[in-house]
């Protein structure tokens, strides 16, 4: 499991810090320990549910000058996502362990995607699998940041209420079944675009395959509601208690891809792109000008990159 993941990270390719770094929690005597496991040698079994069956949970958060962006966040979100599916996985502290580990073997030297990943284990029985991926962070996520994006509006076929009325869907959950989610996004490429809005079968605005939506309107922001089936945007927490403690007022209120287009502005915000500025959906160009809210600034203040 791991391979070379130099693109990106401006660095020579040879570097040993360019090789995606596995830190395995593993079992022991004293409980799970968090260990380094070499990234070109293999580490999930054939059967493990999480290849198998998408059977588990994830988080993706940001290293920047060698310290994880808001990992309490992360792992607060991640205990959620291990309670519906009915995962137990390692505790809060060891999990910070092995984030710690990870980010000290990355080191200060450039940003990288830090990936927690908690399965279900092998098929034929066993231990939870839990395990830490970190990797440069790639050069179309630097771009959405400093370029923004283009997105298409696609109907994900549920209707806002359907987290609340079939439970057994997790779509509160960052689980590890993101096929369709990465068939939306190659959709969208295919068709000139660089990101999804996913919209219920009402025509409700919900949140990128891989992100959280959030406009500025009248001097404040505003996103949808958890309640409209979405997964609670680890970034967009951060952003608020920036945001309020500049004055800056957040609401959560129930949008339409018309509250988009008449919007001051619209960014799609994600753990390790951060706020990508929307500049077109579908065919209609949005408005340019400044919002008069610093929403990337906050971000990156948010989380430690200024």
């Amino acid at each position: 499991m791991g391979t070379a993941g130099g693109a990106g990270s401006g660095r020579p390719a040879d570097r040993e810090a360019d090789a995606r770094v596995v830190v395995l929690v593993a079992g022991g005597p004293d409980g799970p320990r968090p260990r380094v496991h070499p990234a070109g040698e293999p580490l999930l079994l054939a059967d493990d549910l999480a290849a198998v069956r998408g059977d588990g949970c994830f988080e993706t958060l940001l290293v920047v000058g060698g310290e994880p962006a808001k990992p309490e966040r992360h792992l607060a979100r991640l205990s959620r996502s291990a309670s519906s599916l009915g995962l137990t996985g390692p505790s809060a502290e060891q999990w910070r362990a092995g984030i710690d580990l990870a980010a000290r073997e990355w080191g200060p030297g450039s940003e990288a995607m830090l990936r927690l990943v908690l399965s279900r284990g092998p098929e034929r029985g066993g231990q939870e699998t839990a395990y830490i991926t970190v990797a440069p962070v790639g050069p179309h996520a630097v771009r959405a940041r400093t370029e923004g994006i283009a997105v298409t509006v696609l109907d994900r076929g549920f209707p806002a209420d359907f987290a609340a009325t079939a439970p057994w869907m997790l779509l509160g959950s960052k689980t590890l079944s993101y096929a369709a989610n990465m068939a939306a996004l190659r959709h969208a490429a295919a068709n000139g675009f660089d990101d999804v809005v996913y919209l219920s079968s009402e025509g409700e605005v919900l949140e990128g395959p891989r992100s959280t939506i959030v406009t500025a309107r009248s001097g404040e922001l505003v996103s949808p509601p958890v309640e409209a089936g979405i997964l609670e945007g680890t970034t967009l927490g951060a952003l608020t208690e920036v945001a309020q403690a500049e004055g800056v007022p957040v609401h959560r209120e129930r949008l339409l891809v018309t509250d988009l287009l008449t919007a001051d502005a619209v960014w799609l915000l994600s753990s390790v792109t951060l706020a990508a500025r929307v500049h077109r959906i579908d065919d209609v160009g949005l408005a340019s000008a400044d919002p008069g809210i610093d929403v990337a600034g906050m971000v990156d203040r948010a989380v430690g990159r200024a």
